[in-house]
């Protein structure tokens, strides 16, 4: 009994001090491994940034758009093209590539062989307004024309909103303590998406010019509607007269032989349904 004893007691001491052993072998293994720096493996390429592309620009790189818009774009006038930045603030944070003459191929952003390339379009950054801001500010007259012989007004985009942007926004204009000739006044990063100026009343024989000749004014039939999206900040009647729901303000809203000519007489169908609009 007392040789069983023993022999367990044994084989017990002999467990433990394996695995001490085996401990004090993992800590020298940690320890002699702590001080030394991680190799990256050849597939790793988490430590390394991709090369920059020099032969184009974009705003929406993170050193481009931590920089006010002044900075590349001075407006010294009330042109509505707006002018290439020039070298100085290109160069003055890209001197390597400047340095290295016609090799770059920074170069090739703004200029041809021969000549300076022209201003590019409007791509990477979208208009953003605020009807209800402008409302108390001024008239729909001073943005939206008369166009299509008077049938639309005109929506300004392209040069054409410069133009008509600039007659408030001066390149030294201040409001509030800010700046509001100033890009970013306007133009944050996103896709450009155009408002367009056909609208379903047009198919229906309507006219702006028309109703205004009637003394009726943009109120009568438009409401502001302060910080909607974009698309939906002005109200506009349905375009229908004989199916509109009563709770809707529609063409029948006037056109009910009281304020204006009703849809009672069917003489008066052609003064609104003519050649391809006389449809249902």
């Amino acid at each position: 009994m007392r040789d069983r004893d023993e022999q367990r007691n044994s084989s017990h001491v002999r467990s433990i001090s394996t695995c001490a052993s085996l401990f004090v072998f993992s800590l020298v293994l940690v320890l002699s491994y702590a001080g030394e720096p991680a190799v990256a493996s050849e597939n790793d390429d988490t430590t390394s940034e991709p090369p920059q592309d020099f032969s184009r620009f974009r705003h929406d790189t993170q050193q481009h758009t931590r920089m006010p818009c002044l900075v590349c774009h001075v407006r010294n006038s009330n042109s509505p093209t707006p002018k290439m930045p020039g070298h100085i603030p290109c160069a003055s944070c890209h001197s390597a590539e400047f340095a290295k003459g016609n090799s770059s191929p920074i170069c090739v952003i703004c200029h041809t062989p021969t000549d300076v390339k022209r201003f590019p379009p409007l791509r990477s950054f979208n208009a953003v307004f605020d009807h209800g801001r402008h409302a108390r500010q001024t008239n729909c007259a001073t943005c939206h024309k008369p166009a299509n012989r008077g049938v639309a007004l005109s929506i300004p985009a392209r040069a054409s909103g410069h133009t008509t942007c600039f007659q408030c926004h001066q390149p030294q204009t201040i409001v509030g303590d800010k700046n509001i000739g100033s890009c970013s006044t306007c133009h944050k990063p996103g896709t450009v998406s155009r408002t367009s100026e056909s609208a379903r009343a047009f198919s229906r024989n309507f006219s702006h010019a028309e109703h205004a000749r009637k003394g009726l004014s943009c109120s009568d039939c438009h409401t502001v509607r302060p910080g909607a999206r974009r698309g939906a900040q002005v109200s506009a009647p349905v375009a229908a007269m004989h199916l509109a729901s009563p709770g809707i303000k529609s063409c029948a809203a006037c056109h009910n032989n009281t304020r204006a000519f009703g849809d009672e007489n069917f003489a008066n169908c052609r003064r609104c349904h003519e050649g391809k609009s006389f449809k249902f």
